[in-house]
C-alpha cells in the first residue's frame, strides 16, 4: 500500500485513525497546527501505539480459547479463524516496521496535503473551526483527493459548501479504542456523489474497519445518535446532585453488566470532547439549567487539567 493518507488532527481519536491507517500499510501524514501540537501528539503515538502491539502479543495467549472470537483486536487482525501465535508475531514486527516508516508529522499544511488519497479532518466540535480548517485546505487539495470528517455529532451537510468540493466530500466516523472497537460509519450529505461514497466504504475495510453505511445524513449517525442521550442523562445526575459519577458507573454495570459505566467512557472519550457537545445545546447558556450545570462542571475539571484517560485524570484517577 502507498496511498498517502493524511490526519488532520492529534486528538485521541485521530491520533488512533493515523496510528490504523499506518498499521494497514498507509504512507500516514499527521498535520499538526503548531510545535505545541506536535507535543501533545507525539505521547499519544507512543501510547497508543505501544497499545495496539501490547494487544496483538496478548492476542497469542487466545489462540485456541472458544472465547478468542470475542476479545481479539478486531482491527489488527483480518482472520481470526487462521490466525495462530506465528501469524501474530509477523504481524507485530509488521506493525513496528510500519509504526517506524509511515508515520509523519507536519506543520506545513500544503506539505501535508499535497498527493494526498484521502485526508481525514479530526478536530474538535467547534463547526468555526472546522470551516477554518476547510477554508484553508481547500485551495491546496489535490484535484482528486477524498475529504472526510470525523465528526461525532455535526453534519457534512453544515461543511459541505467550504470545502471547494461537495461531492468528494462525507463522514467517516470512528470509535474509540478503534483498533478492538472497529466501527466506521460513513454518512454522506445530498451533494456526495456515490463513487466517492464508494471508495470511502472500500478504505474503511481496507484498514480493518467494519463499514457501516446510513443511507440518510443523522446527527450523532447510530452510534452517537444511542450513546449521547446516555452519557448526558448521566451527566444529569451528577451536575443536578443525585448520585456521584462512582455510583452511577457502579449502577449501570451492576444492571447491565457493562465493563464500563457512563464517566467511566467520557473518560476515554475526553471531557474536552463531551464539553463542546454540551455547549452546542442552547440549554446550556441558560443559568440554571441542567445543561448550563453540566457545563460549569465539565469546565472546572477541563481547567484543571483533568481531562481524561490521556492526561492521567479525569473522572478517575489513571496515574
Amino acid at each position: 500500500m502507498s496511498k498517502k493518507v493524511v490526519v488532520a488532527g492529534g486528538g485521541v481519536l485521530g491520533t488512533q485513525i493515523g496510528l490504523i491507517c499506518a498499521y494497514h500499510g498507509y504512507d500516514t501524514t499527521f498535520w499538526l497546527r503548531s510545535e505545541g501540537s506536535i507535543g501533545r501528539t507525539e505521547p499519544k503515538i507512543k501510547r497508543y501505539s505501544e497499545l495496539m502491539l501490547a494487544d496483538l502479543a496478548q492476542a497469542k495467549a487466545l489462540v485456541g480459547n472458544p472465547m478468542g472470537g470475542f476479545m481479539y483486536p478486531r482491527g489488527l487482525i483480518a482472520d481470526w479463524k487462521s490466525a495462530t501465535v506465528e501469524s501474530i508475531d509477523e504481524l507485530i514486527e509488521e506493525g513496528k516496521k510500519n509504526f517506524a516508516e509511515k508515520i509523519h508529522i507536519e506543520l506545513d499544511m500544503k506539505k501535508a496535503l499535497s498527493g494526498a488519497y484521502l485526508v481525514i479532518e479530526s478536530m474538535s466540535e467547534d463547526p468555526k473551526a472546522k470551516i477554518g480548517v476547510y477554508n484553508a485546505m481547500r485551495d491546496l487539495l489535490d484535484e482528486d483527493t477524498i475529504l472526510v470528517t470525523n465528526s461525532s455529532t455535526l453534519l457534512p451537510s453544515m461543511f459541505a459548501e467550504y470545502t471547494g468540493r461537495p461531492e468528494k466530500y462525507l463522514s467517516l466516523h470512528f470509535a474509540n479504542t478503534i483498533w478492538k472497537n472497529n466501527t466506521a460509519e460513513v454518512m454522506g450529505h445530498p451533494g456526495t456523489e456515490e463513487k466517492y461514497y464508494k471508495e470511502v466504504v472500500k478504505f474503511a475495510a481496507s484498514i480493518g474497519m467494519v463499514p457501516l453505511q446510513l443511507h440518510k445524513e443523522q446527527p450523532g449517525y447510530i452510534l452517537n445518535s444511542m450513546l449521547v442521550p446516555f452519557l448526558s442523562a448521566a451527566q444529569g445526575l451528577w451536575a443536578n446532585g443525585v448520585s456521584d459519577p462512582e455510583t452511577i458507573d457502579l449502577t449501570w454495570q451492576l444492571a447491565t453488566s457493562a465493563p464500563a459505566g457512563p464517566f467511566k467512557i467520557l473518560d476515554i472519550v475526553g471531557l474536552e470532547t463531551a464539553y463542546n457537545i454540551n455547549q452546542m445545546k442552547p440549554q446550556s447558556q441558560v443559568e440554571g439549567t441542567t445543561e448550563y450545570k453540566i457545563g460549569k462542571l465539565l469546565k472546572e475539571k477541563i481547567d484543571k487539567g483533568e481531562t481524561g484517560v490521556n492526561a492521567g485524570k479525569g473522572f478517575y484517577d489513571y496515574r
